[in-house]
């Protein structure tokens, strides 16, 4: 009977991660896309959020602001998480742990795990959608988007992008309740 090596199932993960990482990572290549992905990525910054956030009450009344509000404690929420996760964690950036990997836009910060643009997009989506289901076309691809910009742009891992996600996911359904 053999025992399973979690160091090597762990390997086995880390090895696939990076390989995903430059597959997507190989789009930025393309000079219009790795435009388009790093405009993506700086919306997602804050600025299509922020945005959203400040014209809701002005457009939609007590429900508009009650929305807003329910994003702005979301995203500091958020913050706070993926800061200390990312502290706790120190995950290098893929471009600093692969030189095959090229760096599509400058990184807000210093490590890699989770992303937190991927973490307040899916929140921020999430909550926007359940109140405003007309927004779905709108703001889930613009979501989708984001996410996949992290890893194209070489700033993050794909399971990155998935713990934002599931991050993303809880602290828009605690918002939500």
């Amino acid at each position: 009977m053999s025992t399973i090596n979690i160091n090597s199932i762990a390997q086995f993960f880390s090895i696939l991660d990076m390989a995903g990482c430059r597959l997507c990572n190989r789009v930025s290549r393309k000079r219009g896309l790795e435009r388009f992905f790093a405009l993506v990525s700086r919306l997602g910054d804050g600025i299509f959020w922020y945005t959203i956030i400040a014209i809701l009450p002005l457009t939609d009344g007590a429900q508009g602001l009650n929305v807003s509000i329910r994003m702005a404690v979301v995203g500091m929420i958020g913050v706070l998480i993926y800061k200390v996760i990312k502290v706790g964690t120190e995950r290098p950036r893929p471009y600093i742990v692969d030189e095959r990997i090229q760096l599509g836009t400058a990184p807000l910060d210093k490590y890699s795990f989770p992303s937190g643009h991927t973490l307040h997009a899916t929140s921020f989506t999430m909550v926007l959608v359940h109140y405003f289901p007309g927004l779905f076309w709108v703001v889930i691809p613009f979501a989708i988007l984001v996410a996949i910009s992290r890893v194209v742009l070489g700033l993050h891992y794909p399971t990155d992008v998935l713990a934002g996600v599931l991050l993303g996911m809880v602290l828009a359904i605690l918002a939500i309740m």
